[in-house]
C-alpha cells in the first residue's frame, strides 16, 4: 500500500514538473498591436519576426492597408 502511494506520488510530481506556468501572457511587437507567437491563429497575419525568431502575429482588423500600386502608364 505505501508504495502503491509513493509511486502515485512520484507520477503526479513528474506530471506538475512539465506543465507550463499559468500566465498567458505574450510578447507584444508592431506598436503593441501584434503578438508573438510560434504559430499565427486564423484570425491573424505574419508581419515579421520577432526578436526571439517567433512570428509577429498581427489581427486582420489591425493590418496596416498596402499603398496602391502605381499605374505604369
Amino acid at each position: 500500500m505505501a508504495m502503491t502511494q509513493l509511486l502515485l506520488l512520484i507520477v503526479a510530481l513528474l506530471v506538475l514538473g512539465h506543465v507550463p506556468p499559468g500566465r498567458t501572457e505574450f510578447k507584444r511587437c508592431w506598436k503593441g498591436q501584434g503578438t508573438c507567437r510560434t504559430y499565427c491563429t486564423k484570425q491573424e497575419s505574419f508581419i515579421h519576426l520577432c526578436p526571439d525568431a517567433s512570428l509577429c502575429c498581427l489581427s486582420y482588423m489591425f493590418r496596416p492597408s498596402r499603398p496602391p500600386m502605381p499605374d505604369n502608364e
